[in-house]
């Protein structure tokens, strides 16, 4: 009597639990290099934003004038790392990955970024002027979102 064998790839069978984890594992490292570019591009650009524009346009303005680069830093980000890791195209895995890089980003802006300019939360958002904060909120709201946004329905990218 030949013994029964279970379907490769069927619900709960190795083969897919192992994709299932190949996947979370590249929705995980696409999410933190993410952060990690986007950190670090504002890490290099914060200081100049401080030291060259602030003195000449105010606080304000030079943060909205950051603001662009900063989207475009974020797309190109999400764009690069999207395809590098081989992240699928389902809103599911793009929104993962753009939520854990959010989140890194408001964890590092309200330790790190705090701790750097000797504030406190509640006098970090007392000293926030209203425009610019609400600017870069809607910026991070952009960052988690990108990645459903660039480089939406590749194939080479759903095969993996």
């Amino acid at each position: 009597m030949p013994i029964a064998r279970r379907r490769s790839g069927g619900p709960g069978s190795p083969r897919r639990e192992c994709r299932a984890l190949d996947v979370t594992g590249r929705v995980v490292r696409a999410g933190l290099l993410y952060f990690a570019l986007t950190f670090g591009a504002g890490f290099v650009l914060g200081p100049f934003r401080i030291l060259v524009l602030v003195p000449r346009l105010g606080a304000r303005t030079a943060e909205l004038v950051e603001m662009p680069v900063m989207i475009a830093i974020t797309w190109l980000a999400a764009r690069w790392t999207t395809q590098r890791l081989g992240v699928p195209s389902g809103p599911g895995a793009r929104l993962s990955m753009g939520v854990l890089a959010g989140a890194l980003l408001l964890l590092a802006e309200f330790t790190l970024v705090l701790q750097l300019r000797g504030l406190t939360l509640d006098e970090y958002f007392a000293t926030r002027d209203p425009v610019a904060g609400t600017a870069y909120y809607a910026a991070v709201l952009l960052l988690v979102l990108m990645p459903l946004l660039v480089n939406r329905g590749s194939p080479a990218l759903d095969r993996h």
